[in-house]
């Protein structure tokens, strides 16, 4: 049975749906700036797998605007059997592909754009605006890059490709360049109100690894130093405002606060209930 990874938070006037599309099966050797030890003591304390460790892959849903805006879009078909879950997150919560307004992409990997086209390559998402952070666009699919999908996406949505710099994007949604993970790295901060919420995208992969050790980072970071660099920055910087924050790879349903827990950081999954 396929079962639906769907659950909606409210936000001021708007509702956060955290989507699950799967998870990824890796490895800790692909754990760099830590000892190899160290990191899978911070994995075993974490009840969390050492062999095969497991990477969720969660989108966001916002809802509450003209449209609905989707923040990522999963890896879609063509990857592994774990994976590619997101269409029936999305009709679980009642929401039709060609309902969805805009696609806010955090960044040019696979398991974030994969699922925006079909294994014929067509646009998934038909009505859909898809926005691509400026400085992403102009690594991943300037003339002579390496070939990632998000050629295809570009070539399936034409016109409907946006690029966007820092700053608001949509009403209430301001998008945070955090450059490391790849060069153009975004994450969305979404405002109802007084209330917010950071989706930081891949900010980080393994949890129980990297909130206690943030130095440690992975071998497919474009730029490990500055992955690691940015992900203290703005772990630091959301300890100290206690922020909502919610990741593509933490762990479903992905939203919570961050407290500082010793030299390193910890944490806090949001309390939910029927009527958050």
């Amino acid at each position: 049975m396929d079962r639906p990874g769907v659950l909606p938070w409210t936000l001021g006037d708007r509702v956060v749906v955290a989507l699950n599309d799967g998870h990824l099966v890796a490895s800790l050797g692909l754990v760099q700036g830590i000892a190899a030890a160290e990191a899978a003591r911070l994995q075993a304390e974490g009840f969390r797998r050492v062999e095969a460790p497991w990477i969720s892959v969660n989108a966001f849903l916002v809802l509450g605007g003209p449209a609905p805006v989707l923040i990522d879009a999963g890896m879609g078909s063509g990857g592994p059997d774990t994976l590619g879950h997101l269409q029936t997150a999305l009709r679980a919560c009642g929401v039709a592909p060609e309902q969805v307004g805009t696609v806010l992409v955090t960044h040019l990997h696979s398991d974030h754009i994969g699922g925006l086209t079909g294994s014929d390559g067509g646009a998934l998402f038909p009505n859909a605006e898809v926005v691509i952070p400026e400085a992403e666009a102009a690594y991943w699919l300037a003339d002579g890059a390496e070939i990632c999908r998000g050629h295809a996406l570009v070539a399936a949505y034409g016109d409907r490709v946006r690029r966007a710099g820092e700053g608001e994007v949509l009403p209430g949604i301001e998008a945070i360049l955090a450059p490391g993970h790849t060069p153009g790295h975004t994450a969305y901060r979404v405002q109802s109100g007084d209330k917010s919420l950071l989706i930081w995208g891949d900010l980080m992969h393994l949890p129980a690894i990297q909130f206690a050790r943030p130095e440690a980072y992975l071998s497919f970071d474009v730029d490990g130093a500055m992955a690691a660099a940015t992900r203290k920055r703005i772990l630091d910087q959301v300890a100290s405002d206690r922020s909502l924050v919610a990741g593509m790879h933490l762990e479903f349903p992905a939203l919570g606060s961050v407290r500082r827990d010793g030299a390193g950081f910890a944490w806090v999954p949001e309390q939910w209930s029927a009527a958050s």
